[in-house]
């Protein structure tokens, strides 16, 4: 009996040193990998796998500059998450969540869960049919992915030592404004300061609640993306009678943004041993259309591909017709289709989010500097 508990106790021993090994990671201070949550904006391919979703892009001319051509990802190449996941030298693209063959070693450095057209609430989402809820990216990721996780690095139980070399990517609240508030703004009953408050508290419980959210399971680094210049897409051109953004909309972003930022303060006291990193995505996006030659831009107010018209917006289109034509110069638009970045402001996006030591740029550090804090 004495000599079973003996090696029982060897063998936890040895598991429990396999683990501190694989969370250590090779002695340098680096990230082992990256989860990510929100919508199209950092979206790879999960909306591949929705049968019914309308928010798509698995076809061309989607992925028309990137390695493996259409992937899900909604612009022209590589998306922030792409970009931040080669700046951290992480070794292969992070792989969506929704893919069956995302188990086992291929959990290792991460896996993207975000799914177009999505929201920080369950009922956005509406307009694309079906979408992957915020909530439910979150419980995907606690009752799947985490178990296989801890499995594959030995550390069965203890997610809180797994995930400390983990950065958490949150890229989300955009559309509840654009197809969920402002879409339906006729039919509800509620200030924009007030939606923009419940979007906040939602978020914040979504990150640190005690059942089911990220800090609780042990995620400690964190990235929160800002949401872009909503009134400035060019699927509201012809709304916008000749100005070049919709102020309304641009100050629901910088409302909910304010509020994003302030999550970072507060959770220095209800998030304890967390860093939060706020990447102004806003006001790098603002700066490219207030000064697109000043980066190298030449068209900051349209689409570069052929749109499909909506109704809603006015004969103006979000998403690329499948098969349409593009722009020649896609490196000079700042937009590739109705909503999203090309890979050109995406490489600012992340530049900026990496290197910055602005603060009205980044908030309180940049990712890079996120990336080697000692837990």
């Amino acid at each position: 009996m004495a000599k079973r508990t003996a090696t029982g106790l060897i063998l936890f021993c040895l598991q429990l040193l396999a683990c501190f090994s694989q969370s250590k990671g090779d002695g340098r201070d680096e990230i082992k990998g990256m989860f990510v949550f929100g919508s199209s904006l950092v979206d790879n391919g999960n909306n591949n796998f929705l049968q019914d979703s309308l928010a798509k892009a698995d076809f061309l001319p989607y992925g028309i500059d990137f390695p493996r051509g259409p992937s899900g990802r909604f612009t022209n190449g590589r998306n922030v998450v792409d970009l931040l996941g080669e700046m951290l030298k992480l070794p292969r693209l992070i792989p969506p969540f929704s893919d069956p063959s995302t188990k086992g070693s291929r959990v290792v450095h991460g896996v993207n869960f975000a799914s177009g057209a999505s929201g920080i609430l369950d009922e956005t989402g509406f307009v694309a049919r079906q979408v992957i809820t915020l909530n439910q990216q979150i419980r995907n990721f606690e009752e799947i992915t985490l178990p296989d996780l801890e499995q594959q690095l030995g550390c069965k139980g203890r997610s809180s030592e797994v995930l400390k070399n983990y950065m958490f990517v949150v890229g989300t609240g955009g559309n509840d404004y654009s197809f969920n508030y402002f879409l339906r703004r006729g039919n509800i009953n509620v200030t924009l300061q007030a939606f923009t408050a419940n979007l906040t508290n939602s978020l914040s419980l979504q990150l640190k609640g005690k059942k089911q959210k990220l800090y609780t399971l042990g995620a400690r680094k964190f990235v929160l993306m800002s949401v872009n210049p909503l009134g400035c897409y060019p699927m509201l051109n012809a709304m916008r009678n000749g100005s070049r953004c919709i102020e309304a909309l641009n100050q629901a972003a910088t409302l909910f943004n304010d509020g994003l930022k302030s999550l970072i303060d507060v959770a220095k006291s209800d998030m304890p041993n967390s860093n939060l990193v706020f990447v102004n995505s806003y006001k790098i996006i603002s700066d490219i259309i207030e000064n697109p030659s000043s980066k190298g831009f030449k068209d900051a107010s349209n689409e570069c591909c052929e749109v499909v018209p909506s109704a809603q917006l006015g004969g103006s289109g979000t998403l690329c017709k499948q098969g349409g034509k593009t722009c020649s110069d896609r490196r000079a638009h700042v937009f590739f289709d109705g909503l999203h970045p090309t890979e050109a402001v995406n490489v600012e996006i992340a530049t900026k989010a990496f290197t910055s030591y602005l603060q009205t740029d980044v908030y309180p550090i940049n990712v890079n500097q996120l990336a080697k804090l000692k837990l």
